[in-house]
Order: structure tokens, then C-alpha cells, then sequence
């Protein structure tokens, strides 16, 4: 099992956003039958049966096991990963392009940088998985307290410049052999739990 798998077509994106089934794969992060999982969802074998094999015809579920139960087999399950992101791609025709209107100060195209990050990564892990390698990534996450937006603007500033001179000490263009990589670098307010 995964941890995170990143859905990429849409039919298996319309069928994991239908809550009982996405409730079914919330409770798949531990193997399960349609049996006990009918007394934990609160539906009827049949139905959660068919749910199950909505959610395997489309990748997200996985046979661990059969049981012989006299004359019924009995078919143990599991998700394919404990959480799913729904990339973009499964939205081909609206997903967002940050090149259309880039704006480093607009919420919506930090939404938009980030749709693409979750493109591209779900497409570089689709491709890692299927030749049987790792992805070099790198990622911070942290948050900063400003004492004003004074104080956010001149941190913004600050580290533009920090990354632009990084960037430019290691960036070779002419560099054979050499891969590209993309660097997004986002600040944002943190939400507040509720």
C-alpha cells in the first residue's frame, strides 16, 4: 500500500469522490471484506460489494485475499494507498495553467502553481512506479510568525533574492547530461484548526 497515490483519470476520480466509496476506502486502509464491511458502513453486503468492484475496476482497491466460507468465496480488500490526491489531469479540459496570467502575488495562480506540482509529480511517480525507481524530490514545509506585512513583504523580497542567486550559482545550461528541475516556492497565511 502507497501512502499517497495521486488519481489521474477521470473515471477513477468520479468514483472515488462518491461518499459511500470513499468512505469504503477510508475503512480499506485495513484489509476488509463486503461483509464486514457492510456492518461498519451500515449497507447491505450486495451494495458494498458492488462498490468494492467500482473501486477495483478502477485501481483503487486491491484483492489481498480469498476465503473459502463453505460455498461462498470470500474476498479481502484493501486500498491501494492510504490517501489519494486527484491531480488535474483528470480535469484535462479546465486543470489550471499558471503561464496563462502569472502573478506572484495572486492566490489563484499559487493555486494554479500548485495544481501543476500536483500534475507533475502524480505523472513522475506514475512513471517512477511503472520503471521500478524513486523520484529525487525536496520539499520545506515549515511556517514563519510576521510582526507585520511590512515584515512578510520584506521576508518575500529577501528570499526571492536568496533563491534567484541560488539558482544562478547552480544553473548550467549548457551542462550535457544535465535535467531540468522545476523550483516552487510558495508563503502563504496557515489555516487555524478547527
Amino acid at each position: 500500500m502507497y501512502e499517497v497515490a495521486v488519481i489521474e483519470d477521470p473515471a477513477a476520480a468520479e468514483a472515488s469522490l462518491d461518499p459511500m466509496r470513499s468512505k469504503l476506502l477510508a475503512e480499506l486502509v485495513e484489509p476488509g471484506s463486503a461483509t464486514s464491511l457492510a456492518a461498519r458502513v451500515g449497507l447491505a453486503r450486495q451494495k458494498v460489494n458492488y462498490h468494492l468492484r467500482t473501486l477495483e475496476r478502477h485501481g483503487l482497491v486491491e484483492l489481498v485475499e480469498e476465503r473459502k466460507k463453505g460455498n461462498v468465496t470470500e474476498r479481502v480488500m484493501q486500498a491501494t494507498a492510504a490517501s489519494f490526491v486527484i491531480s488535474p489531469i483528470a480535469l484535462a479540459a479546465v486543470q489550471p495553467d499558471p503561464g496563462k496570467s502569472p502573478d506572484r502575488l495572486s492566490a489563484r495562480w499559487l493555486l494554479a502553481v500548485a495544481a501543476q506540482l500536483v500534475r507533475d509529480v502524480g505523472a513522475l511517480i506514475t512513471g517512477a512506479t511503472e520503471a521500478r525507481k524513486r523520484v529525487a524530490t525536496f520539499a520545506i514545509d515549515g511556517e514563519v510568525r510576521f510582526a507585520s506585512a511590512a515584515d512578510r513583504a520584506a521576508f518575500a523580497e529577501e528570499l526571492a533574492d536568496a533563491v534567484t542567486a541560488l539558482v544562478s550559482k547552480y544553473h548550467d545550461e549548457r551542462a550535457e547530461g544535465g535535467r531540468d528541475h522545476r523550483l516552487v516556492v510558495a508563503l502563504h497565511p496557515s489555516l487555524k484548526e478547527r
